[in-house]
């Protein structure tokens, strides 16, 4: 909602190596439809305060979740199926758009299925599934990009546990965990066909996406730039001059054969399509942002607002009210390389 200097300046240790320096305070107001967190949950689970805990859970489903009765006898199993399918429907979006949260311990994560307290979070640059955006998840990378979607389940697991004194069903509880794997898969599976301009997801789609995925990953690919240019790709279309700003670094002729094969292995799946070609892009237009908050665009507002300048931070606030159109085309670049990483860009910690 707001952002404000505090006046004061403020010692921090960014990357928590000895090196502390001044930074300007800031106040930065937030608002949410509800902060409720499954870690509210679980600090009464544990202190055994059941009925405190049998209140907040009424307070929650009467309040945010009225489409389950609230008289029923088995509102709480509802309540719990219905925070995992909200939490998958989360994961998918943050995958989508290339979201990577930073830190997603139970105290983190929303009962409601919204996006707060997110750490150093980041968007992808170059697509790679073990990208974490915080320096202290290193090394076991425990958030990482690929990762959300099963420390999504895990923490589900925990606010199982927790509210198991007011469910007291472990079959009903484990059907609902177990399940969130199948939902989500499907509904990822979804959300790729659209990204790709496909209207519906075909018996063999998952190894395209797997195929895809890859080729992201090895050809160290920009996520938010590829699927632009798919959007406007025709199949007589010069491969070279179309991408050759979406990769971070020179392709071998072994690696630009094997884009080129990944090019028509997609016209071939396009030909599949029940809709038309119009529609096809506008499904891709739609599910494909055309700006997303890059921290090296960040790090560059900081730097700006530090010195007295406001431009880029009245730009970068338009652009994020518009993110499905190209409003600034400067916008529309992979992260410069002198950003490759640096502190407070790519390099970030939970005092960032």
């Amino acid at each position: 909602l707001s952002l404000s200097f505090s006046g004061e300046n403020v010692l921090r240790d960014m990357m928590y190596d000895g090196n502390p320096e001044y930074e300007k305070g800031a106040v930065m107001m937030r608002t949410a439809e509800s902060f409720l967190r499954f870690g509210h949950f679980e600090l009464l689970s544990a202190q055994k305060e059941t009925e405190v805990l049998k209140k907040l859970t009424d307070f929650t489903i009467q309040n945010y979740f009225r489409e389950i009765d609230s008289k029923s006898s088995a509102k709480y199993a509802e309540f719990f199926a219905e925070v995992s399918d909200r939490t998958s429907d989360l994961i998918v979006e943050w995958y989508r758009v290339g979201f990577v949260h930073g830190v997603m311990n139970t105290d983190n994560m929303s009962a409601l299925g919204l996006t707060i307290d997110y750490g150093p979070f980041s968007f992808l640059d170059e697509y790679s599934l073990n990208f974490t955006s915080n320096t202290t998840d290193l090394p076991g990378r425990r958030y990482a990009f690929g990762n959300q979607a099963k420390i999504a389940q895990w923490n589900l697991w925990q606010l199982a546990n927790a509210l198991f004194p007011l469910i007291k069903d472990e079959k009903i509880l484990e059907k609902i965990l177990n399940d969130f794997s199948t939902d989500f898969w499907r509904k990822h599976d979804k959300m790729m066909a659209a990204k790709f301009g496909f209207n519906e997801v075909l018996k063999n789609d998952d190894q395209f996406f797997t195929d895809a995925q890859k080729i992201m990953e090895d050809l160290k690919i920009d996520y938010t730039l590829f699927f632009n240019k798919l959007e406007t790709l025709k199949e007589d279309t010069d491969l070279k001059s179309h991408f050759c700003n979406i990769f971070y670094h020179n392709l071998t002729d072994e690696q630009f054969s094997a884009f080129d094969k990944f090019t028509e292995s997609y016209f071939e799946r396009l030909k599949l399509n029940t809709i038309s070609e119009t529609e096809s892009k506008q499904l891709m237009q739609q599910n494909n942002p055309k700006f997303v908050l890059r921290n090296y665009l960040l790090f560059e507002c900081i730097n700006e607002i530090n010195s007295g300048k406001r431009d880029l931070l009245n730009k970068l606030l338009t652009a994020l009210e518009n993110p499905y159109t190209e409003i600034y085309p400067e916008f529309s670049q992979k992260r410069p390389s002198l950003y490759d990483g640096q502190t407070g860009s790519s390099t970030l910690s939970c005092s960032s």
